[in-house]
Order: C-alpha cells, then structure tokens, then sequence
C-alpha cells in the first residue's frame, strides 16, 4: 500500500496519530525534504529507506514507488501541511493507477490553519465572513483569469494566500484594487509552528514595507480579511435564546 500523508506546517507533533502510526511502520518513505520537517524521520523503524524528493522528478518518485511496491512494501509519501493544498498530488495518484498501485491519503494539518492559530483568529465570523479563499498569485504556475487575486478580494471572504510572499507588492496592490481600501488587515505568518516561526500583523497600507525590512521572502502565509480585526456578532450556536 502507498500512503500519501501530511505532516503538517512544522512542528513535529501536528501530524496526525495516524498518519504517525503509518510513517512508524513503513519500509519506504519519500518526503519532500525542502519543506518537512525531518525530524519526522526519526519516527521511522530502523532499516527503512529513506527518500528526499526534493531532488527528484515525478517519473523518479514514481519509479522508487513501483520498485518497492512490486515487494509488497509499504510505502509513504511524505507531503507538508495538508496533501490536496498545493501538495502536487494528483499527478502522482494518476500515474500509480496506470500502474494498478493501490494508496490512500492522509490528511494533515495545513499552513492556512497553523497561521489563524498563530495570530489566535477566526477566519469564520457571523457578520463578517462565512467564507474562507485559499488562494495564491501567479508565478511560474499561472492562475486562471476569473480567480485573480483583485477579483476574489471583491467578496470580502476571509482570505489565506500561500506561494506569495516573495511578491507581497504584487499581491498587496491586486488586493487594494479590489476591497478598494488599504485599511484592511493583514498578516503574515512565517514558518508557522516552527520553532523561528514570525509574525508580522498590519494594513494593505504598511505590510510590504514591514514584509521587506523583516526581510521574509519565503515559507510565509498571507492572511487577509476583517476577521483579523474587526466588531463582529456572537454566533447563535451558544445563545441563550436560541432554542
């Protein structure tokens, strides 16, 4: 069996029981070694065989998998934060079922979450937002015309931003554009549960200034939204009337 599992933001402890429990048994284990953290692997049983695809192509990840697989090994494949966010998965689970290679996947614990935790907020306020946009800016991967960054500011949904902060001028005049206003809140969590994690809070206005003197160019989430800062009402789940 092959085992597609998040490890979570960072710190060791927010992969999930069961995803620690596959990863303690597997015989082979492919994890992505520029974001991981590798302290997870000293999880893995001794003997197992250790992989970093950080240096290696997809037909090379693919080829390892079909190698042990074919010895009836189990297998993990080690991704950050959570698998189906930005985790480049589906192209790997294509190619195992051209191979008939039986997987599952195990969620994990993504940097969006890790970086509400760290700033101690709630994306979902009643009044201000009942709506979460995981998104991202164009880079060398594009984003299709209708899901750019000023348009999905026009919602006024909470916003977490991955895969941007080294174009933190380009993602903050696309989201002025559309809440037309700088005053919105903002903030920036670098390496979030990590042991250096940082962060910066402030408005459209002033966080690229602060983004560059902290110089933070990678490994950060974007947050944006009122829900950062803002008069919101109670929810109703815990309202005395509300039968």
């Amino acid at each position: 069996m092959v085992y597609f599992i998040g490890a979570g933001p960072g710190d060791v402890d927010l992969i999930t029981v069961k995803g620690r429990e596959i990863l303690s048994k597997a015989d082979v284990v492919i994890y992505a070694g520029s974001l991981v953290n590798s302290e997870h692997l000293k999880f893995c049983k001794e003997g197992s065989k250790i992989y970093n695809s950080a240096s290696m192509t997809l037909p090379e990840v693919i080829e390892v998998i079909r190698e042990f697989h074919g010895e009836d090994k189990t297998i993990v494949r080690l991704h950050t934060g959570d698998p189906a966010i930005y985790g480049a998965i589906k192209e790997q689970m294509d190619e195992l079922e051209k191979y008939d290679i039986e997987y599952k996947v195990i969620p994990g614990v993504s940097s969006f979450s890790a970086a509400a935790a760290a700033i101690k907020k709630e994306f979902t306020l009643p009044s201000v937002s009942q709506t979460v946009i995981l998104t991202r800016v164009e880079g060398r991967t594009p984003v299709p015309a209708n899901q750019d960054l000023e348009i999905l500011a026009r919602t006024n949904a909470s916003m977490a931003i991955f895969l941007s902060i080294s174009m933190i001028d380009k993602v903050v005049a696309k989201l002025k554009k559309g809440y037309g206003r700088g005053d919105v809140p903002i903030a920036v969590v670098e390496r979030a549960t990590w042991e250096d994690e940082r962060i910066l809070l402030g408005t459209l206005d002033n966080i690229s200034e602060k983004v560059k003197e902290a110089n933070i160019v990678k490994c950060a989430q974007i947050l944006v939204g009122d829900f950062i800062d803002c008069d919101y009402e109670k929810s109703l789940l815990y309202d005395e009337s509300f039968s």
